[in-house]
């Protein structure tokens, strides 16, 4: 699945930001470890001045010390004090330096009590310190022992000294590692956010490429659009739900008979242009529109400035899905030629009602009055030829029979005329038949025909069906008759009905069916057949394949059967060999 390009550019800006984030924490913690190891580096530098005074402010105690001792002038005690108030400095200030480390914090607390030793060697000397000029054995004692402590505390320093001197090494070495690494760490952070920056042009630039021909393609779209919208004779409007505005298109201004954008896209200057007669009843349906947000067809009217009345119809859709905000999407057309072309069809419609009538007004004449002179013809020459057979000449009777021949065949022909006006009745209703009672009515309506001519007639049995009963009685008498007139000459005909439920898609004719399934009923008989080529013209209107006097009659039979079975929504084919025999196969289709 790919990705739009905007989710694409998204996410490598999203990386490159993601990635100079880490850069800048890394660089900062960094830079962060270097500052700390100059300012560890510092604090070595200022604890070893600091340990170096200690030793000096302690020196200058002891010269103040012993200049008091020798000269018992008090002018030595105020370096001897000064000292001491530098050297409490100085143990303050390392005790800000070293107030981390361990070690150093167990050696400091060593040296404070070294130093604090030292100083009370020097009270005690002191304080027992006399005008003699020779020093007393127990002052010689406390000098000895002070010049111990001294060496303790010069060792004790010498200690922290080592131990500082040890980290500055360390910390020197770390700097250095650090400093090194610093240059080229710069130098790979400014690679990376120039390869960003070269693959955020380059996909902004394949964007911006893109996006110019989505454009372009946009613009020939539109062009498109306004040309079919001025073909098809319609128009598109938007309705901006949350800002309560409205969009026409050009095409739509046309359609209203004034000039693209000519005035204010809004329902006050759109019910200017609709006819009044329309105006309250639209005003209900925008109403709805605006409450629903939903627009079903509607139709009204609109009155152009030149007079000219349009029909239009309008039809709108909400659409939320990827745009900021709903967006009621219209389209408008002009059905006026539609509305014309209804009203041409109704009048043709009434034409139609009017023909029909007449016909049936024929049906009638041609039931009774054209039937009444052919009954009085056949009965005079009935009569003639009852009475008055001996007076005619051989040929007058040869007239006699071709006269009795000719009515009767017309006489045929009115019922078969008739018949098949019934057929196209299709307003008949449809009802659940008991399709095997009708066929037993229709062997029986035949049966002097099936006796005489020795007949056997095998049958399926057919399952009930929801049709028009008359129409499918005389279908079965139809097919049944037919096979029957077109047996062979000396052989007894055989007549087999099979039926089948079938799939549509599995019958080639039946693909296209919207019914899943058809009721499948076959015709089949060892008569004289026909020649293929007449499969589909032995369904026409007085379409006969043998001579008046091979066969008797009108050829309006099949047609019949035709024309039923499209009242029933079906399909009738026909299948022949010539003196072999022929099958009709009736498809009718069902719901299941």
């Amino acid at each position: 699945m790919s990705l739009a390009p905007s989710k694409l550019l998204k996410i490598v800006f999203g990386v490159g930001l993601f990635v100079i984030l880490c850069i800048g924490g890394f660089t900062y913690k960094h830079i962060k470890s270097l500052s700390e190891t100059s300012e560890i580096v510092n604090d070595t530098f200022t604890l070893r001045i600091e340990l170096e005074q200690i030793i000096s402010n302690l020196k200058d105690a002891e010269i103040g010390h012993r200049g008091f001792l020798l000269t018992h002038d008090s002018l030595f005690l105020e370096p001897y004090q000064k000292s001491l108030q530098k050297i409490n400095a100085n143990l303050t200030k390392l005790d800000t330096l070293i107030i981390r480390n361990k070690v150093q914090r167990e050696n400091l607390e060593k040296l404070e009590i070294d130093i604090s030793k030292r100083f009370a060697i020097f009270n005690k000397s002191l304080n027992i310190a006399d005008d003699k000029a020779i020093l007393s054995q127990e002052l010689l004692l406390l000098l000895h022992e002070g010049k111990i402590r001294m060496d303790r505390i010069r060792e004790d320093i010498s200690v922290m000294l080592d131990f500082e001197n040890k980290l500055l090494i360390d910390n020197q070495k770390k700097n250095e590692k650090a400093i090194g690494i610093t240059p080229l760490l710069l130098y790979g952070i400014l690679i990376i956010t120039l390869v960003i920056l070269l693959i955020a042009y380059a996909k902004i630039n394949k964007d911006l490429a893109h996006f110019k021909r989505t454009n372009e393609d946009l613009k020939i779209f539109k062009k498109l659009t306004e040309q079919a919208e001025i073909v098809s004779k319609s128009g598109t409007w938007i309705w901006y739900v949350d800002k309560n505005k409205y969009h026409f298109s050009d095409n739509l201004y046309r359609l209203f008979g004034t000039e693209p954008q000519s005035f204010e896209a809004n329902l006050e200057n759109f019910f200017g242009v609709v006819h009044e007669d329309d105006r309250e009843g639209l005003g209900q349906v925008i109403n709805n529109m605006i409450k629903h947000e939903d627009l079903p067809f509607t139709t009204y009217r609109v009155v152009q400035p030149d007079g000219t009345i349009r029909h239009l119809k309008a039809y709108a859709k909400l659409i939320e899905k990827g745009f900021r905000y709903k967006k009621l999407l219209g389209v408008t057309m002009d059905v006026t030629d539609e509305f014309e072309n209804f009203k041409l069809i109704e009048e043709r419609n009434l034409e139609l009602e009017r023909n029909n009538k007449e016909l049936s007004d024929f049906n009638y004449v041609a039931s009774h009055d054209l039937q009444e002179p052919l009954r009085k013809i056949q009965t005079f020459i009935s009569r003639l030829e009852i009475q008055d057979n001996n007076k005619l000449s051989e040929k007058g009777q040869f007239y006699i029979e071709k006269i009795k021949s000719s009515s009767a065949r017309m006489r045929m022909l009115i019922e078969d005329l008739l018949q098949y006006s019934r057929t196209s009745n299709v307003e008949s209703d449809f009802k659940i038949t008991n399709m095997n009672m009708l066929l037993e009515h229709s062997k029986n309506e035949l049966s002097d025909s099936i006796k005489n001519r020795k007949a056997k007639i095998i049958n399926d049995d057919l399952p009930t069906m929801e049709v028009i009963s008359f129409q499918m009685e005389q279908l079965f008498i139809n097919l049944i008759s037919n096979s029957l007139k077109y047996s062979k000459e000396g052989i007894a005909p055989t007549i087999e009905i099979r039926y089948q439920e079938v799939e549509s898609k599995t019958i080639a004719v039946l693909k296209n069916s919207l019914f899943k399934y058809h009721h499948k009923i076959s015709f089949r008989d060892n008569g004289i057949g026909f020649e293929p080529n007449y499969s589909e013209s032995i369904f026409e209107l007085f379409n006969r394949l043998h001579g008046k006097t091979e066969y008797s009659g009108t050829g309006i039979g099949l047609a019949i059967c035709k024309k039923i079975v499209e009242n029933h929504k079906g399909i009738i084919l026909a299948e022949g060999s010539l003196n072999i025999g022929a099958t009709f196969t009736i498809y009718l289709p069902f719901l299941k």
